[in-house]
């Protein structure tokens, strides 16, 4: 009873805890991020070449400075030393161009550039230098920024809530100079929010802005993060996983190397005890914050890898272990094994004897079967023709009678008139009607009428199926009025059977040579072989016939 109660209560906290958590989609595609991460990096590496393969020897300094402020924006959060070049190169551009405003922008996205790369010293001097009242309304935006940004840097190594009160007195003054309706305003405003303890505000302008961005655009991840932070205070943890592990893609994706989410979540998976995701996470945030040389996240993340590192080593001490042991285990099953594969192997060559003569049986019956089809095709085709042939004769035997009957009543008609004639002393109308082939003439016009007739009443395609045989160049026409010409008469014959030419010329009194020269000119035209021409011919209509 007790051993039910437990599974019972094991089986319900593993439901209550996949209940709870519907991440496995995005931590799937966070571990598939990862592993893809260096492809990631080659695409913006491609990104910036492609960038800089725009500049010429004959550029203006004003598009030299336009390019620069190009690639450094690709530069900014992917690699800062390359950044700061391009930065401090156009300071020197700007100075040639005598251009106080492209100057100050410059220097103050190098000040920014150092303050994240950990020279704080540098950074401040080129803020200090820089009057705010000096800039215009755009560059005094980027200078606040920076500054608040250079509070927020140096805060995570001194740990003074004074420097965290002086990073929102800069972004309220940016709050001042930016476009209300700016990605970048809503951003700074919700962030005001979330410190001054306004989570619910901040989370509905963020979910806004979130649902109408893509994960190409730059603040995507930023968004995600600030999300992520609402939530985490709302101590809502699925949702601030969801939304930390959704910026930690972005990130890779867009290959930001300066970024938070990815160690935020190595955090997070160390507190809940997952030491394989945190492992993952940190080593992927240290690899990221060494590559584009942010100091300050360098720092945040060596003393947890540390920690981390040491547990995910421990942990791998008792999984080796344990595969020791689970490799004692798989010898001894291995050993039992072998013995189980001996005995399958000599009951499978049992089987195998026994599949061999079956097989030898089945090719037998295949062949008895094979046979069988055979005759039983040549039994249905003769079927099929004696069932023709009866049908041939009874359409015949009808016709012959009737036609029999009709030429009787002809001759005893012609009889009388010929025996009025005699009788009536007309001898000489009498002999122009024996000497006259018109009756005869016409008689076997009519008999060919008939002929055709009855042949197209049997063979109603005929005509279609012989021009099927012919190339279509030399395919027959019959004429307005007429059934069958002398050619399809002539193969009609050889349709029924009469294939003898003797016979054929006798019927259409033609010479010999003539339904010769016809058959001839026919296998010439032949769209099938002129051997089997003929053969084709008695086949058809007898699938009709058969059916």
């Amino acid at each position: 009873m007790k051993v039910a109660f437990f599974l019972l209560l094991f089986f319900t906290t593993i439901f209550l805890v996949y209940a709870e958590s519907d991440n496995s989609p995005v931590v799937t595609e966070l571990n598939n991020a990862i592993r893809s991460k260096n492809d990631y990096t080659k695409r913006k590496e491609e990104k910036i070449d492609a960038i800089k393969r725009v500049r010429n020897s004959g550029m203006p300094l004003i598009q030299e400075y336009q390019l620069n402020e190009s690639v450094y924006e690709e530069y900014r959060k992917f690699e800062i030393d390359s950044a700061i070049y391009y930065a401090t190169r156009n300071v020197e551009i700007a100075d040639k161009l005598n251009d106080q405003d492209l100057k100050n922008a410059a220097k103050i996205q190098l000040a920014s550039l150092y303050s994240s790369s950990g020279k704080y010293r540098e950074s401040e001097i080129l803020l200090r230098s820089l009057n705010s009242r000096d800039l215009s309304r755009e560059v005094r935006a980027i200078y606040y920024n920076a500054y608040s940004q250079f509070f927020e840097h140096y805060a995570t190594t001194s740990y003074s809530k004074i420097y965290l009160q002086q990073v929102e007195t800069y972004r309220d003054s940016l709050l001042l100079v930016l476009n209300s309706s700016s990605i970048a305003y809503k951003l700074n405003m919700a962030q005001k929010n979330i410190f001054q303890g306004k989570v619910s505000i901040a989370q509905n302008d963020l979910l806004k802005i979130f649902k109408v961005l893509n994960i190409q655009h730059p603040d995507y991840a930023m968004i995600c993060y600030l999300l992520g932070s609402t939530y985490e205070l709302q101590h809502d943890t699925v949702q601030m996983e969801k939304y930390y592990i959704i910026s930690a893609i972005a990130d890779i994706k867009n290959a930001i190397k300066d970024n938070a989410a990815m160690q935020t979540l190595a955090v997070i998976y160390y507190r809940n005890g997952d030491i394989n995701n945190a492992y993952r996470c940190t080593k992927s945030a240290i690899e990221d914050a060494n590559f584009c040389k942010v100091k300050f996240r360098t720092l945040q993340m060596s003393e947890l890898y540390t920690i981390i590192n040491s547990r995910y080593q421990n942990k791998e001490a008792k999984a080796k272990g344990q595969l020791q042991l689970s490799l004692l285990l798989i010898s001894l099953l291995s050993l039992f094994l072998v013995f189980a594969v001996l005995y399958i192997y000599k009951q499978m060559q049992k089987v195998s004897r026994i599949k061999e003569e079956l097989h030898l049986t089945s090719e037998k019956l295949v062949e008895l079967n094979k046979d069988m089809v055979k005759a039983n095709s040549r039994l249905n085709e003769r079927n099929a023709r004696l069932s023709e042939s009866n049908h041939i004769k009874e359409e015949y035997i009808a016709h012959f009678f009737d036609l029999c009957s009709t030429y009787i009543n002809k001759l005893e008609n012609y009889r009388k008139t010929l025996n009025k004639k005699a009788t009536d002393k007309q001898l000489d109308e009498l002999f122009k009607m024996l000497r006259s082939t018109t009756v005869a003439d016409n008689e076997l016009e009519e008999l060919y009428v008939i002929f055709d007739r009855i042949f197209l009443n049997l063979y109603p395609t005929f005509i279609q199926e012989f021009n099927a045989l012919l190339i279509k160049e030399e395919q027959v026409i019959v004429k307005h009025g007429e059934l069958l010409n002398t050619e399809l008469r002539i193969f009609a014959l050889i349709r029924l059977g009469i294939t003898d030419s003797v016979k054929i010329a006798a019927f259409l009194r033609y010479s010999l040579s003539t339904i010769y020269n016809y058959r001839t000119r026919a296998r010439n035209k032949a769209a099938v072989s002129r051997d089997d021409f003929e053969v084709m011919v008695l086949k058809i209509g007898f699938i009709a016939a058969q059916e």
